[in-house]
């Protein structure tokens, strides 16, 4: 099977700013490689202050053209959009497979999940309303509207390269926000590609700007929009260390943020749960993505009267998982995005195997498959002292832990710094209600696996971050709420 794309043009190598398309300003490129065998894919812009400065300048001098247009008609050019996503849906997918290495059928499955968000976001474009506020005197009427915040800029992370950037560019062009956006350093052209497509649903020039920068560069372009006054939000989904640089950065201005940061959720089973149904839920939160998702499961919690038969049920259905490299089509699993990622994998189910877990399933490298490849993995006996519990995994590893009772599994699930989900598998209703809410997370699967959908609003507590993306909250923060008192009504 070829990844070939049957628009050749899809493929962006230079920075998007003002409509038009550039090299870097000095010039500079990076390469982006296929994980899977390590081969360039395409030279593109690498970015610096100039390039960065440019994005904001042109979105400035768009907004207010941008904020003034009627809803509807901001709506209109996003049904566009979202039109055209669909239709290069093939394209899309096989270009993002390509750059971050998923199976060509999750990255079908990522352009439907991102498209919904530019429909979603199309239609409450035309429901932002604001309020009447009841009269207090006599002679004034009080009112309060919402408008969009200015010029947001957009930061967003290499697991789901147009999903991610997706759901932060179309809540804010229906706010009537301009846009300034760098996507990751690994996979930056499936986000060139999506504002080549803004473009040809006739987006106004400079109302989204986008560059691409290599990790150094990158950093120094993100500078820029941190000091820069006009930059008057930051929407940003990574890491926790980097989430909260940003947060002190964008003080200086006052910025707004919405951070999506790291998780390291639970993943509870009771000895009253469906385990068939629990071990399909844990498969579709667990391996999706290779594991390479801020909601994965990383500690997995299960009770001790059911644990041994749950993990020989979950061995044997990771053990039928195919991996493989996006070309093989019957590939569930693709590869990490690097090496480093790899690395970390291997370091913790090797400390964890040294500290007494025990190996179900895989616990090896797949060098035969490429560097960057790694076998699905069930490990037992895991413990509190293993790095699961304290750092995010980011791989196709599930460590199962025991617990003995309801208390003992809340307190083992609220023991982390970080609060973006959770999951819990029961039958029985009153337990559902006292788990459900006592869970420290924003985003609780509840016999679920699979809980993202562009109508729920998706967001974390604790070291997780705060805002949150999709649904009808997803639009709040890109808008500012202004009073107005109007007297001498006598």
């Amino acid at each position: 099977m070829s990844l070939a794309l049957t628009r050749g043009d899809l493929i962006r190598r230079h920075n998007f700013i003002d409509g038009l398309w550039a090299g870097a300003f000095d010039g500079a490129c990076f390469a982006v490689s296929n994980p899977a065998t390590s081969e360039t894919i395409a030279e593109v812009a690498d970015s610096g202050t100039v390039d960065a400065r440019a994005a904001t300048d042109a979105a400035a001098r768009a907004f207010p053209g941008w904020r003034d247009m009627l809803a509807r008609e901001r709506a209109e050019i996003l049904r566009r959009w979202h039109a055209l996503i669909v239709a290069n849906t093939e394209d899309l997918a096989r270009l993002m497979s390509m750059e971050q290495g998923k199976p060509l059928t999750e990255s079908r499955g990522e352009v439907a999940y991102g498209a919904s968000y530019v429909a979603w976001f199309a239609d409450e474009a035309i429901r932002i309303y604001g309020d009447l506020i009841p009269q207090q005197q006599r002679g004034k009427r009080m009112s309060a509207v919402k408008e969009p915040v200015g010029v947001v800029a957009a930061i967003t992370p290499w697991n789901f390269p147009l999903a991610m950037i997706v759901r932060k560019i179309a809540p804010a062009l229906a706010a009537g926000c301009t846009v300034v956006a760098k996507p990751a350093e690994d996979t930056p052209l499936t986000a060139l590609a999506l504002a080549a497509l803004a473009q040809e649903a006739g987006l106004p020039d400079g109302v989204l700007n986008m560059v691409s920068a290599s990790r150094a560069q990158g950093v120094i372009a993100v500078a820029d929009w941190l000091a820069d006054p006009r930059v008057r939000k930051i929407t940003f989904t990574g890491s926790t260390p980097v989430g909260k640089h940003l947060a002190r950065e964008a003080a200086g201005t006052l910025k707004r943020l919405s951070l999506e940061l790291g998780g390291n959720a639970p993943f509870i089973v009771f000895d009253d749960a469906d385990l068939d149904a629990a071990v399909t839920g844990l498969m579709a939160a667990k391996f999706r993505n290779g594991g390479q998702t801020c909601v994965c499961p990383n500690r997995i919690y299960v009770q001790g009267s059911v644990y041994t038969d749950f993990a020989n049920r979950l061995a044997k259905r990771v053990a039928a998982l195919t991996v493989g490299p996006a070309t093989d089509p019957g590939a569930q699993i693709g590869p990490m995005i690097n090496a480093r990622a790899v690395d970390k994998i291997a370091r913790h189910v090797d400390e964890a195997v040294q500290r007494g877990a025990t190996v179900l399933v895989g616990g090896r490298r797949l060098t035969e498959l490429g560097a960057n490849f790694y076998a699905p993995t069930v490990l037992t006996d895991a413990n509190d002292d293993m790095l699961f519990c304290s750092e995010e995994t980011f791989g196709p590893i599930a460590p199962l832990f025991r617990f003995d009772d309801e208390a003992q599994a809340l307190r083992l699930a609220n023991a982390t710094p970080y609060g973006l989900a959770a999951y819990f598998y029961t039958q029985d209703v009153r337990r559902i209600n006292r788990v459900a809410g006592q869970l420290e997370a924003g985003v609780v699967g509840i016999n679920e696996g699979a809980v993202s959908s562009e109508a729920a609003p998706f967001g974390g507590v604790k070291e997780s971050g705060y805002g949150r993306e999709g649904s009808k909250y997803g639009l709040d923060d890109y808008l500012a709420v202004k009073y107005m008192c109007q007297g001498g009504l006598n």
